[in-house]
């Protein structure tokens, strides 16, 4: 089994579901006692946020490429970054080790291309769906991906960062985000992606009137596929 590193801990609410959902599916391969070879390294939000928020993506890289540095170090055989919006600096991460980093939108567009589905919507940080460092990655793969308005952006970030971070779970939230995603549906989408790590512990799929992207679900479980991927072709 390979060992799988995480750089987790933004927020630290959305990495607990990656260890536990790669554990349960190393089990469920494997039965009995069965469990992953995990490295975690937790960062401190705050951190982190204040990179986000002043728009220092140059520290935030150099935050990252240190602790996939010391993943890479401690044995880790690829690397995962548990969130979606530090994925904007995915590029700067990768140059700093030798082992994979798995991007998490490869693993929802390999997903949604086995479903047949080509036209879907995100959800996420202010900055995943403003910026093109995600979008751009799944247009490269074929996707049309569609935003929520403008006046809608705000909402969803405030729930994410001051509610989701921080372990509340509202229901009107979660009302007002299963709205936002039923005007997705009357614009075509087909799917939508649950594009911050965090949503998912808010929206599950009886809450949607599309079927339900869980991006740190779909990570996760790729994560074990590939732990995994030597012992079921071998």
């Amino acid at each position: 089994m390979k060992t799988i590193g995480l750089i987790g801990g933004m927020s630290w609410q959305s990495t607990i579901p990656y260890y536990a959902i790669i554990n349960e599916s190393i089990r469920e391969k494997l039965g009995g006692w069965h469990s992953a070879r995990i490295v975690l390294y937790s960062l401190a939000f705050d951190e982190i946020e204040q990179c986000q928020s002043s728009g220092d993506w140059e520290k935030s890289a150099e935050i990252l490429g240190d602790a996939a540095e010391k993943l890479e170090q401690a044995g880790a055989d690829f690397i995962l970054i548990c969130t979606n919006t530090m994925h904007k600096v995915y590029p700067q991460v990768s140059k700093r080790v030798q082992v994979p980093l798995i991007h998490i939108a490869d693993a929802t567009a390999e997903q949604l291309e086995k479903d047949g589905c080509k036209k879907v919507a995100l959800l996420g940080t202010r900055y995943t769906m403003a910026q093109d460092f995600y979008t751009s990655r799944l247009a490269e793969r074929g996707f049309e991906v569609l935003i929520p308005p403008e006046t809608d952006i705000p909402l969803i970030n405030r729930v994410i960062f001051d509610e989701l971070c921080v372990g509340q779970l509202k229901e009107s939230s979660r009302q007002a985000f299963s709205g936002i995603i039923a005007g997705l549906r009357a614009r075509g989408a087909e799917a939508v992606i649950l594009g911050c790590t965090e949503i998912g512990l808010l929206i599950h799929p009886e809450d949607s009137v599309l079927p339900v992207y869980d991006t740190a679900l779909i990570h996760a479980q790729k994560a074990a596929q590939l732990a995994l991927e030597n012992d079921t072709q071998g």
